[in-house]
């Protein structure tokens, strides 16, 4: 029998993109594609974040994606060569996933991260993502945040109150929407890990380990 939360308790929902990995996901992959390629890096990234969104919200798949890119900057890639490149970008931040082993049993936890098809299943492949009591993907709600829509998403996912979960994203814009939406907001940088370590423990009442 599955259990009901505790309605005293405190919750924690996260970003992944700069905060589960160092840096973007977005600069690392087009920074070795044009790499790869042989391109100026602008090149590159004018033709990526011109149509990045329509990932996000599912409107396109990779290859689609894929298609454009390679049409409006010469890249020759073949798909399967640009998706291993592409799942190849993620660099992981180990502290953060460190924390997320470490995180109380309890203690339910979220994610809500502006993602891309394919990536999302990928991630879901990874062993470290069974602590996760729900993961929203903003591919398969087909709305990112800072959306008021993502955050209602994430709070029925994790079928416990906004008001009891903190939500860690590493944009000021997404932590002020997570406030305005009634979560409590944490501003997150790697750089700063112990620190935020010990805002989460503040905010949950109970210390966290460094893992299991």
């Amino acid at each position: 029998m599955t259990r009901s939360p505790d309605p005293a308790a405190r919750h924690v929902a996260f970003d992944w993109g700069g905060v589960f990995t160092v840096g973007t996901f977005d600069g690392r992959s087009t920074a070795r594609l044009a790499e790869r390629g042989g391109l100026p890096v602008g090149r590159v990234r004018q033709s990526y974040f011109q149509h990045v969104h329509q990932l996000e919200v599912g409107a396109w798949t990779l290859p689609q994606f894929w298609e454009v890119l390679a049409a409006e900057t010469g890249l020759t890639l073949t798909y399967p060569e640009f998706e291993a490149l592409y799942l190849g970008s993620v660099h992981d931040n180990d502290l953060m996933y460190t924390t997320l082993a470490g995180i109380p049993a309890g203690v339910r936890v979220g994610l809500l991260s502006n993602n891309y098809p394919v990536v999302s299943d990928h991630l879901r492949r990874d062993p470290r993502f069974a602590r996760f009591d729900a993961l929203v993907f903003s591919n398969e709600l087909r709305q990112k945040k800072p959306h008021p829509d993502a955050f209602a998403a994430l709070a029925n996912a994790m079928g416990v109150p906004a008001a009891r979960t903190a939500f860690v994203d590493d944009v000021e814009e997404n932590v002020a929407a997570a406030r305005a939406a009634g979560f409590h907001g944490l501003l997150y940088h790697h750089d700063r890990h112990a620190e935020f370590e010990g805002e989460l423990a503040e905010w949950l009442g109970r210390p966290v380990p460094s893992g299991p």
